[in-house]
């Protein structure tokens, strides 16, 4: 068992009070509940925090890196207890290792209508992950800070629409559109992240866009 380290308990602090851009403000009475997992652990290379890739051939999202999570059932009682549920659906994570530090305000994505509560917590005691729903998940891993923050592995990406927002390639995975914002948002925030060139600009790799548009 590791305590929270110093660097969390700041990164969560300054999360909760997250200034909600308005693109993100949940309209009212619009969105259904939904919730993610962004767990951070002590791994082996340092800090890491858990991300999937979502199945190509599965209905949500296909193809793209996510945090672990999805609706809030009636039977959750919140959006904790939905991103432990769907953490351990997903990744096979155990909730009991799971120290939860705090939510995030909620994120509205206006493209599936989701209202989502991202749920910071630190993985005390780490428990083995593997894609725990193959139909969903594809692969799981533990992808440490160091390499999210390296300023080579950064790119802003473009989509077709014209809109562009902040990108990673780690792990043989490029992580875009939501959970790279909410990324970018919490180590900026937390004060980990480090100079990087956003005025390099890439398109969206149009196999990702075909993925992106079956979901």
């Amino acid at each position: 068992m590791t305590q929270v380290p110093d660097w969390l308990d700041r990164l969560a602090a300054q999360a909760q009070r997250f200034d909600v851009p308005r693109w993100w403000t949940p309209p009212n009475g619009s969105g259904r509940a939904a919730a993610v997992l962004m767990l951070f652990g002590e791994g082996p290379l340092g800090p890491d925090v858990l991300l999937i890739q979502r199945s190509t051939h599965g209905r949500r999202h296909p193809g793209q890196p996510a945090f672990p999570g999805g609706g809030v059932d009636p039977d959750d009682g919140g959006p904790v207890a939905a991103a432990l549920r769907e953490a351990e659906e997903e990744t096979g994570v155990d909730p009991a290792g799971v120290h939860v530090l705090c939510t995030m305000p909620e994120l509205y994505l206006g493209h599936s209508d989701n209202r989502v509560t991202p749920v910071i917590a630190w993985w005390r005691e780490p428990s083995a992950v593997h894609a725990a729903s193959p139909h969903e998940v594809e692969s799981v891993e533990r992808v440490p800070i160091a390499e999210l923050v390296d300023p080579a592995n950064r790119v802003t990406l473009r989509h077709p629409r014209g809109t562009a927002g902040p990108a990673f390639r780690v792990r043989g995975m490029l992580v875009w559109g939501f959970t790279a914002m909410v990324l970018d948002t919490v180590l900026r925030e937390g004060g980990l992240e480090r100079p990087w060139d956003s005025a390099q600009v890439e398109d969206l790799p149009q196999e990702v866009i075909d993925l992106a548009s079956r979901s």
